[in-house]
């Protein structure tokens, strides 16, 4: 069944390399590493724990974990690998000092999978958010290695595709010796696939136990200090957005409304970093009027003046979030199924989301019981998009005890839920250690 599976996934790579040569900014650099050619790692009598988070979220979401982690098996060596470049990047800044390699997550092949193992040698491997890869957790567990899934979630909608391939799914998950689930029907689904449920807890979610860090605090006194964010015009945040939701939020602030208030843009992904500034070009000009600045360009007079800035930068956004009155949160507007609205919860914001949030329902659900979001509904024509974003967003503007309200409700969801899910994951973790 793994030889089919590699020669599916083989073909499936085959068919990806256009896209791979068409953007090597993106995927040139991991490929080596990728191909499993690793820097020499120098062992020594300690253990290796090995985390894999996927990208910038699941790495962010690691954060709780990983500090624990380097508490509690303080003889232990964690190495934390990546699948995207702006995910290796933030976990090399957020993790130095406690991680003594962060690297690429090799190829799903045998031998890229052997090589990494041969050079890391992990004694427990983490994935973290039901990352399966049948090749890595099938080589992991010949090699002598335990292998958990930490902070798990199935959707419904990666349950109908795995579903398709119940077969090898099942075979993968008896090498899996914990798997430590976000909610019930996460575990019941991974359950479903064939996960022994006495190796399947519910645990819940590792993001809820996010905390500030020093370091995170000066920036964004220096965000505050550099672009002069004051109550006069409040600042909204798109933050996370997918294309096209700049440009549906720009079109739900035209007007006088955008000239009322101040909005920083941050979009997903880095590569359209360049694409949402010359968007912004266009509305420099007239009839719009707006003036805007990269968070990347050298500080200027013109930067506490700025209608929009345009967050270009790796895991700062964090930062910037204390700042904000209103946090829109994207991947929401369109059926991507949204992004994370825990981090603006955290400080305790005014939150707006889309319609599509199915990444995130039970997450969702919590929040709209307790009156700490607002979520706009589905708009049967694209032109109405930016007329419910504007109604909320003139909504909220108007009323400062609405605000109020939301960001203190949202700040109460993630304090009552804050703290069991990362020292249940370290209780279980124990008896695998």
């Amino acid at each position: 069944m793994l030889v089919a599976y590699s020669i599916v996934y083989t073909i499936g790579f085959a068919l990806m390399v256009p896209a791979f040569l068409l953007n090597r900014q993106k995927y040139a650099s991991s490929f080596r590493e990728r191909l499993g050619n690793y820097p020499e790692f120098k062992h020594d009598d300690r253990k290796v724990i090995w985390l894999h988070c996927v990208s910038v979220g699941e790495t962010n979401a690691a954060r709780p974990l990983v500090y624990n982690l380097f508490e509690t098996f303080p003889n232990h060596r964690l190495i934390i690998s990546t699948t995207t470049k702006t995910g290796k990047e933030l976990a090399g800044k957020i993790f130095a000092g406690k991680a003594d390699a962060v690297f690429y997550f090799p190829f799903d092949w045998k031998f890229s999978v052997q090589r990494a193992l041969e050079n890391f040698k992990p004694s427990l491997v983490l994935l973290m958010e039901t990352e399966i890869w049948p090749r890595l957790i099938h080589e992991a567990k010949q090699s002598g290695g335990k292998i958990a899934i930490v902070n798990g979630r199935l959707s419904e909608n990666s349950f109908r595709r795995y579903s398709k391939v119940r077969g090898l799914i099942s075979r993968v998950l008896a090498d899996v010796d914990l798997a430590l689930m976000q909610t019930a029907g996460d575990a019941k689904r991974i359950n479903d696939l064939g996960m022994n449920e006495d190796r399947t807890g519910v645990i819940g979610n590792l993001k809820f136990d996010q905390a500030t860090s020093a370091a995170e605090s000066e920036l964004t006194e220096y965000f505050r200090n550099r672009f002069g964010f004051s109550s006069e015009k409040p600042l909204i945040i798109a933050a996370s957005t997918h294309e096209p939701e700049e440009q549906y939020v720009l079109d739900s602030l035209e007007g006088e409304l955008g000239h009322s208030c101040r909005l920083l843009i941050a979009p997903r992904h880095p590569e359209r970093f360049d694409s949402v500034a010359k968007l912004l070009v266009r509305y420099s000009d007239v009839p719009y009027s707006y003036t805007f600045i990269r968070r990347s360009s050298e500080p200027a007079d013109t930067d506490k003046t700025a209608d929009i800035i345009l967050l270009d930068s790796i895991g700062e956004l964090r930062s910037a979030y204390p700042l904000a009155e209103i946090v829109f949160v994207g991947g929401s507007l369109i059926p991507h199924g949204g992004q994370s609205v825990l981090e603006p919860a955290t400080e305790g914001k005014a939150i707006v989301t889309g319609p599509y949030t199915f990444n995130f329902d039970s997450v969702l659900r919590v929040f709209l019981d307790n009156d700490a979001i607002r979520q706009t509904p589905e708009a049967p024509q694209d032109f109405q998009v930016p007329e419910r974003l504007f109604e909320e967003f003139m909504m909220l503007l108007e009323d400062k005890e609405k605000r109020t309200e939301l960001g203190n409700n949202a700040a109460l969801v993630m304090e009552q839920a804050a703290g069991d899910a990362t020292e249940k994951t370290i209780d279980s973790l124990k008896r695998l250690v």
